[in-house]
């Protein structure tokens, strides 16, 4: 048996972009029902970087990751979402009578008049290097993400990788940490140029390590590492004294079963039609934050929070098509100002 869930909108993703979406809706009198495949709510902000300072929220001259998800989660308390997490949705069809009919791999069905994805670039999995062995160690020693700072206080870490997420982690633990060692295959860096050249100046300044190389096995026991096997770019082999081990080697992107809802795609993302309504090729459907594309898109938070307002404007239509919508702001309506609570 399947349990059905009737709602004005189903959002899938429960990342910034998808918890702002649920605002604006809000403010037009749609309730909706959040849909992610994670166990928590936040998306890639909670769960890759949430301890990360962003700084190009507008308002927030550095906020971190978790910090914007919080912020969020009680900007939309007013509109009470319900969320189902630690769901993948695997179908969507349009029933006779108009509304979606939208399937998860928990049994549930949801009937909802407008769909919003908002999946960011669609489940993620960290690439992992290719050690023999390296799956005993995971969450005990390796670790793909840094969810909690304090977790690496006097530890000595490894930190494998040349991308931004490398030295970012880098300068960031090399306060916290014993000792941080950052390898990297060649002496060329992906990263942002400031980042390397405050990594250099550590090095020269003898607080961090720096190598040249690679991991080829790993040692300890019982899940717990005591040491990683390298072959530095000279060919020497050497054994490292470390009880943490972090490749930073990027993402795997995957859609999922979104590639197969009969959806326009670009280059694995969701093509909107309108930059009025960000609609997808299916009417109903709309698609914002990184998952879309349209000309001159730029995949940041800002222009997800752009776009889901605009989304807000067209579902209004779905929802209430014998209503007419007038536009307000929220420091002047008292209508607004009462949904929120703070009237």
């Amino acid at each position: 048996m399947s349990d059905l869930i009737e709602t004005d909108a189903l959002i899938i993703g429960a990342g910034p972009v998808g918890l702002f979406a649920v605002f604006e809706l809000g403010l037009l009198d749609i309730k909706a029902h959040v849909v992610d495949i994670l166990d928590k709510i936040g998306g890639q902000c909670a769960e890759l970087y949430p301890e990360k300072p962003i700084y190009d929220i507008p308002g927030f001259p550095s906020i971190s990751g978790q910090g914007l998800v919080d912020n969020l989660i009680r900007q939309i308390e007013p509109f009470h979402p319900t969320f189902h997490l630690s769901r993948m949705v695997e179908g969507i069809e349009r029933g006779e009578d108009g509304l979606f009919q939208v399937r998860t791999d928990a049994g549930e069905v949801f009937r909802t008049k407008v769909v919003v994805i908002a999946a960011g670039g669609g489940s993620f999995q960290p690439k992992k290097p290719p050690i023999e062995g390296i799956d005993a160690y995971e969450n005990s020693s390796v670790f793909y993400a840094v969810r909690k700072m304090e977790a690496f206080r006097d530890r000595s870490i490894l930190i494998v990788g040349g991308g931004d997420s490398a030295l970012d982690w880098t300068l960031n633990l090399v306060p916290l940490a014993r000792r941080v060692t950052l390898m990297h295959r060649r002496d060329a860096f992906r990263a942002a140029p400031h980042s390397v050249e405050q990594m250099r100046r550590l090095v020269a300044e003898g607080r961090m390590d720096l190598l040249l190389g690679q991991v080829t096995g790993l040692e300890g026991e019982g899940g717990r590492l005591t040491g990683a096997v390298i072959r530095e770019e000279s060919g020497r082999v050497l054994t490292l004294p470390v009880d943490a081990l972090l490749p930073f080697f990027g993402l795997t992107m995957r859609l999922g079963p979104v590639s197969d809802w009969n959806l326009d795609l670009h280059e694995g993302q969701l093509v909107t039609v309108s930059t009025e309504t960000f609609e997808t090729s299916r009417p109903g459907i709309f698609a914002i934050g990184d998952i879309n594309w349209y000309p001159g898109k730029l995949k940041l938070i800002l222009s997800g929070f752009h776009e889901g307002a605009l989304m807000a404007q067209k579902a209004h239509r779905y929802v209430y098509p014998d209503k007419r919508l007038t536009f307000q702001y929220t420091t002047s309506s008292s209508s607004l100002q009462r949904k929120l609570g703070v009237a």
